[in-house]
Formats: C-alpha cells, structure tokens, sequence
C-alpha cells in the first residue's frame, strides 16, 4: 500500500492526494505537522530537505510534488491522469507548471500580506493573468483536456477555488467559475475540503510559517556543526 506524508492543508501535498483519489489507489495518510516535525530525523530521513509530500511505494521512496505525480500516473496507468495527443499533453503540462510556478507564489502572497499592502496588490495582479489565460484554455470542453480530467485540474483546481476566499473572485471567468464549480462536486475535492477552522489555521500559520522555518534551519545548521 502506498503511503503519502502530508498535511491536509499543504498547497503542494494536496495536488498528490487528489491524484490518488481520482485513480482509486489505496493509500495510508500519515499526517505531518508543519510546526517543526517535518525537521526531526525520523521525517528527514524520508526528505533531507524538509518538505512535504513524501510517497513511499514499497522500497520506493519519492519527493516533490511533480515527480509524485510523475510516477503515480506511470506506475499506476489505470485511469490516467494525462492524455496521449501530444498537443492536449502540452497544454495540460502548461497549465500545470503556470499553476505551481505562477499563481502559486502569488496565492501565498495573497494570503501573507493585507489588502492594503502593495504585495498584495501585486501579487492580485499576477493572479488574474493567470486567470486571464486559464480562461482562454477552458473555451470548450468541462476540462482543460477536453472530456478527460487530466493533471491541469489536479494541480490548478487546488489553487482557484480557494481564490474567492483570498478577495479574487472568478465572477469575470465564467468559464472558470463553471470549472471549479464541477470539481468541488467531486467525491475527491469534497474529501480534501478544509473546514472554515482549517482554513483559518492554515492562514494563521502560513503568515508565520516562514520565521519557523528559518529558525528551525539555524537550529539544524548548529547542531550540524557542533556534531
């Protein structure tokens, strides 16, 4: 059985969970607490790094968010998650890059800075052209892929439909607006939903989660050295 370290809020954990969801594996779900146990040595082992997620598939062990749903879809082919026209794979590969390199950042930002702060506001800015351009994909068809729900939803449809809650709203994207709407429906985004006190958490914390980490670091690098 796979297991998958994670923590149910993670914007890059839950990509990979939706992923095993939607093929039906099963999965053990071992929680990691962001407060610092993601830098102990039994979870450091797993990741030198430090990051979740982490999939371990029997002697196999991998990270980063990408190459987990890399190898889930490959290893697992079963209903695939990626198409096999290769201009509908690039565009599905578009969507799911534009999506953790683009509007990822900016949905951190939003979320780490007031309104009132420019921050905000540029990171705003960054979000509706990636909406802008989103919108434009999903002219025909219920999915990015057409009929086939692909890894264009499984990463992107983490990240839109939280936007109204961060003061983005997809009013003027209908065809997105349409788009999140199907997928919340799903059994599989309904089984990753934050409650409201999740949600709220999960903003208290990513406002300090980085002075956490930077401490935690120092504390690794002495104890590094002094060893």
């Amino acid at each position: 059985m796979l297991k998958l370290y994670y923590a149910r809020p993670s914007a890059y954990a839950r990509p990979v969970w939706l992923a095993i969801l939607e093929k039906q594996l099963p999965v053990e779900l071992i929680p990691v607490n962001l407060g610092g146990e993601q830098f102990e040595p039994e979870f450091l082992a797993l990741n030198p790094f430090a990051h979740i997620p982490v999939l371990v598939d029997g002697d196999f062990r991998v990270f980063e968010s990408r190459a987990i749903l890399d190898y889930l879809d490959a290893q697992y082919p079963d209903r695939s998650l990626l198409p096999s026209d290769p201009k509908t794979l690039a565009i599905v590969r578009m969507v799911q890059s534009v999506a953790f390199s683009e509007l990822l950042p900016s949905v951190i930002r939003l979320i780490v800075f007031d309104r009132d702060n420019s921050d905000w506001t540029t990171a705003s800015q960054q979000v509706l052209k990636v909406l802008t351009f989103f919108e434009s994909l999903l002219a025909e068809g219920p999915f990015f892929a057409g009929e086939q729900l692909t890894m264009a939803e499984i990463v992107a449809g983490t990240l839109v439909p939280v936007l109204p809650n961060l003061g983005i709203s997809l009013r003027d994207y209908p065809n997105l607006k349409a788009w999140s709407s199907r997928l919340l429906a799903r059994p599989s985004w309904q089984a990753i939903a934050l409650t409201p006190d999740e949600w709220s958490d999960f903003k208290r914390r990513i406002k300090v989660l980085p002075k956490v980490w930077e401490r935690r670091r120092r504390e690794a690098d002495r104890s590094n050295l002094q060893g």
